[in-house]
């Protein structure tokens, strides 16, 4: 007997998580310059991190010999201050997705079952399937969610929710109001998993006062990462907010040391250089209007988006991928999120933006 046929059923079933394509395997492929090439496909920060942030990882690397702060204390400590939670309430994670496995592990098993939208982020599915617990895929509402439909569509056995706002790969949002209400209607047995990863993006008068919903809703999970606007993805950390009961118990599941010391200094850091967060943000913007301004004049269709990206549809959309992958530019196939007609691009800088839009038009002109 082959030792993989022992694995459980539902995590040989599991189709692995697929990145968007690195700079370093396109240029392998094609033979170009890494310089030469734009990647617009991870939503990632075109800014980078900040220069603060620089300093302080700079400052902590004759520390790596040692061990990080299993309990993140100096962290916990500034986003508790940020946020007016307690820092027995705060969970970090290598990455928002550890704390979604988190949330899988501690409160799904076998014979449970959760609740997502279509169209939402594709590692809802995965966490769910690896702990052997069921999916319900409840059809999406314009691209985005349906907060009655996904209500109607809680069984006996869910325990958990999980809600994208804004949601990725649409770029959709859900009103503070739709969300306060769905809050209200949800058993409180079932943990409703709140992910805000594109919260920073949102206008101020769109942001929901998920923080203190957490005092009415114990069965709330608040998710928040730093790998967008705060520019951290290559150092992997995001934290949950929730009630102490439930953040102790994803806490169980925690490995130990799970965020590394160079994480934690540079998300402090982070915190800390607000100019720098709201020059990405306006950076963001302008971008967004740029690109967004050239698909109506191009008369291409796409989905409004409250994030740092936005989804466009397409003709024969593989085929336009792989036109701009020849022109070194990078976007994202969203067709395992059931667009095959859609394309995603993430918001660069100006420069980057016009090479993209630049390489978009040369590709509608090779479908003509």
């Amino acid at each position: 007997m082959n030792l993989c046929d022992l694995a459980p059923s539902y995590v040989s079933a599991i189709a692995p998580y697929q990145p968007g394509k690195p700079i370093s395997e396109l240029a392998r492929e094609m033979g170009m310059a890494e310089e030469h090439i734009v990647k617009l496909a991870s939503n990632e920060n075109p800014m980078g991190a900040s220069p603060r942030v620089l300093a302080a990882i700079e400052n902590a690397l004759m520390d790596i010999a040692r061990y990080p702060d299993g309990n993140g204390y100096d962290l916990k400590s500034a986003l508790a201050a940020k946020y007016g939670v307690a820092q027995d309430q705060i969970v970090l994670g290598n990455g928002s997705n550890d704390v979604l496995e988190f949330a899988a592990r501690a409160f799904m098993s076998p014979g449970t079952s959760a609740v997502y939208s279509q169209h939402a982020f594709a590692v809802y599915p995965l966490v769910t399937q690896a702990v052997g617990a069921k999916g319900i895929e409840v059809p999406a509402k314009d691209f985005g969610h349906d907060p009655q439909a996904m209500l109607a569509a809680i069984a006996q056995d869910t325990r958990v929710i999980f809600i994208a706002n804004p949601n990725n790969p649409t770029g959709t949002i859900l009103s503070s109001n739709a969300l306060a209400s769905f809050l209200e209607q949800v058993p409180s047995s079932v943990l409703v998993v709140l992910d805000e990863a594109y919260y920073e993006f949102l206008p101020e008068n769109l942001k929901p006062d998920s923080v203190n919903w957490l005092s009415k809703f114990p069965n709330l999970v608040v998710m928040r990462t730093f790998s967008k606007a705060y520019g951290l993805a290559g150092l992997r950390i995001g934290f949950a907010m929730a009630h102490p009961d439930v953040a102790a118990m994803l806490n169980r599941v925690r490995q130990p040391f799970n965020v590394n010391s160079l994480a934690q200094v540079a998300a402090l850091a982070a915190l800390q250089d607000v100019p720098f967060l709201e020059q990405c943000i306006e950076v963001n913007r302008k971008g967004m209007e740029q690109v967004t301004q050239a698909f109506n004049r191009l008369e291409i269709s796409f989905i409004p988006s409250f994030g740092n990206f936005v989804s466009f549809r397409i003709g024969n959309a593989m085929g336009m991928y792989q036109s701009l992958l020849k022109q070194g530019v990078i976007v994202r196939p969203v067709a395992n999120y059931g667009m095959p007609e859609y394309l995603r691009v993430s918001i660069g800088l100006e420069a980057e933006n016009t090479r993209f839009l630049q390489a978009l038009e040369a590709g509608m002109q090779e479908q003509i």
